[in-house]
């Protein structure tokens, strides 16, 4: 049986500023309908285990869709994948063969230096599983470091959220750091399309989004990387 394993942050707020945030909920919500559609077991880890913070804003009225209901009205959803996530080391990362990470704000604090995830997410990909990961959440993929210890990135052709998206949310000054950024100076080949509109860049089996519009792409690539 085939599960992805769908990384989310714990982190509730942005630094200095009292503002919350959390997980984007329409990362998770439509990744995980794409996985359910395709019959596909998933499960939620975040760096400490347990409640999984949802950025308020991505629950306003104009970014519901029914997929997103769905996935809010979902009983498991609520009780078990967000307010108990998996910790690090309840995850055998041989359980599965797709681990995606799920942006929003709060993973630009608490994805970037986790080792333990990142260690996860290195076994599933060397071991042929699929790695992927959509907007903030591609952050995450700056823990990793290959055998002889380059980053990971360094010339993986990928998209996360731009420096020009995160100027039309005026946040520029606010975030922890520009994902666009960090990630060209790990030498990733960090490419990108108009603001918000849906864009999913493949390499291999590492799959990238650059915003949450993309995460369905980011899942359906998935489904067609697991077939090759």
């Amino acid at each position: 049986m085939t599960k992805a394993l769908i990384v989310v942050t714990n982190h509730p707020k942005f630094g200095e500023m009292d503002r919350a945030t959390g997980l984007w909920f329409h990362e998770a919500a439509h990744f995980d309908n794409v996985m359910k559609e395709n019959e596909i077991d998933v499960d939620y880890v975040s760096p400490n285990g347990g409640y999984v913070p949802i950025d308020p804003l991505s629950l306003a009225p104009d970014d519901m869709d029914s997929i997103d209901w769905n996935f809010y009205l979902d009983d498991k959803t609520r009780n078990v994948h967000l307010a108990n996530s998996l910790k690090p080391a309840d995850v055998n990362p041989d359980d599965y063969q797709v681990i995606y990470y799920a942006g929003g704000h709060g993973a630009m604090y608490d994805f970037p230096e986790n080792k333990d995830l990142a260690k996860i997410a290195s076994s599933i990909y060397e071991k042929g599983g699929v790695l992927s990961a959509n907007c903030v959440g591609v952050s995450g993929l700056l823990a990793m470091r290959t055998t002889d210890g380059k980053r990971f990135v360094h010339g993986k052709k990928l998209t996360s959220f731009t420096n020009d998206e995160e100027a039309l949310n005026g946040l520029t000054n606010d975030v922890a750091f520009l994902p666009e950024d960090e990630l060209k100076k790990s030498g990733a080949d960090f490419s990108k399309s108009d603001p918000f509109q849906p864009n999913v860049v493949t390499d291999g089996k590492l799959i990238t989004g650059q915003n949450p519009n993309s995460a369905t792409g980011v899942g359906e690539a998935v489904i067609k990387a697991l077939l090759k």
